[in-house]
């Protein structure tokens, strides 16, 4: 399994950004994660400076966003969705999103239930529960 540092994420989305700057050529998953940056210009500012973007690693804002966080939990859900893992997760995302009227706002949604879902497994010292993940989006999109 792949295990990317906190540096390597943000060199990561910082050399995507660049990259869609400079309109140059991206790989598969560079393509979707700069999909996702658009939808973000926000962050834009984070990300066209990685020496900034590393340096501030050990910032804690508590006030604001980590927008390498946000970014890496919108290509978590992509990808998920992708491979339709845990089973059922592409289904709740497109009844999420239906119900959202937007994809993007059904990824918030979706990544509230995910960082719950970590936060649980950490606390509970066990494995991610992906059931009570997929139960959390299912009911985001059906609840009035």
């Amino acid at each position: 399994m792949f295990s990317p540092s906190q540096a390597d994420v943000r060199r990561f989305f910082c050399s995507v950004y660049a990259k869609t700057m400079a309109s140059a050529p991206l790989e598969p998953l560079e393509t979707i994660a700069s999909l996702w940056i658009s939808e973000h210009p926000e962050y834009h500012g984070a990300l066209a400076d990685v020496d900034a973007a590393l340096s501030s690693m050990a910032q804690v804002l508590e006030e604001r966003e980590n927008p390498f966080l946000h970014l890496s939990m919108h290509l978590s859900i992509s990808e998920q969705c992708s491979i339709d893992q845990p089973r059922g997760v592409r289904q709740a995302l497109e009844l999420l999103t239906h119900r959202r009227n937007a994809l993007h706002q059904a990824h918030h949604d979706a990544m509230d239930c995910l960082g719950h879902m970590l936060w649980e497994s950490q606390r509970a010292g066990r494995a991610p529960d992906g059931q009570a993940y997929l139960a959390c989006i299912e009911h985001q999109a059906t609840r009035d």
